[in-house]
């Protein structure tokens, strides 16, 4: 490690204030970017904690019946609060890591990083959640943008993620099993004016959309309904825990578990 300097403000226009300092970085649970730092990946030369902004933290339902997230709650937070309201999406959380990733990692802090394996943005992407940050409010389908790739501009910060919730979801995961990342994952949301289908884990762009699984599964919500689709290899990871054309045919393997377990 390197010598930096640290400071963790007790609101959001602290932690803007902050964030504007050059080499400024804000720090969520910090999961990725220690062991970034660690391995001098990443140099910033202020860290700007969230942790103490208590106005970033908690789950609620709000008015118009979306599940409410502040940006830097942690996953055993999502996984023991938000099971009444979204049960896939606190399954989902209770599957994130281990013990220790899942008490300090934030959603917040997941979503910034969008990593190409990582579970919440098929969750937000998958359910047509909203990102708001402390200057606007993006809509999933805007703010994932490839590989490590965000919508969010410099000094900005996630506030909240809001998350419609729909009538049925599931979330179904192969387990990279040293890293506990997705090899591949699949998020399945049936809503009254269709089903959203979000793969991670898969692509070299990061988190994407099955549309051709939502067309089929918008008519008849079954497993059988994938029967006649494949998915192309081409464009998907390729590394020693498996091939492109494995992860492809695990997409479909793990989009129809999907579908029969939210049923």
């Amino acid at each position: 490690m390197y010598n930096f300097e640290f400071q963790k403000p007790s609101s959001i226009s602290e932690a803007v204030a902050a964030l504007g300092a050059e080499g400024a970085q804000p720090l969520g649970g910090g999961q990725t970017l220690i062991p970034a730092m660690k391995q001098r990946l990443n140099a910033p030369s202020t860290l700007v904690s969230l942790s103490g902004i208590g106005e970033l933290k908690g789950v609620c339902t709000r008015d118009d019946g979306a599940l409410s997230i502040g940006g830097a709650t942690t996953h055993v937070t999502v996984a023991t609060t938000a099971g009444a309201q979204y049960p896939a999406l606190a399954a989902l959380a209770s599957h994130i890591g281990d013990p220790a990733v899942r008490n300090r990692g934030t959603i917040g802090g997941s979503l910034a990083n969008n990593d190409p394996a990582a579970c919440y943005p098929a969750a937000a992407l998958g359910s047509g959640a909203t990102i708001v940050t402390n200057t606007r409010e993006i809509a999933a389908d805007d703010y994932f943008q490839g590989m490590f790739t965000t919508a969010l501009e410099e000094g900005e910060i996630i506030v909240e993620v809001r998350f419609p919730i729909p009538e049925k979801a599931h979330y179904e995961k192969f387990v990279q099993p040293a890293s506990r990342f997705a090899l591949t994952g699949v998020f399945v949301a049936k809503f009254a004016d269709g089903v959203r289908v979000a793969i991670t884990g898969a692509s070299e762009e990061g988190v994407f959309r099955w549309s051709e699984a939502e067309a089929a599964l918008s008519a008849d919500f079954s497993p059988s309904a994938l029967d006649g689709l494949t998915v192309s290899p081409d464009g998907m990871i390729g590394d020693l825990h498996g091939t492109p054309a494995y992860r492809a045919s695990l997409i479909k393997t793990l989009t129809k578990r999907a579908v029969a377990a939210a049923h």
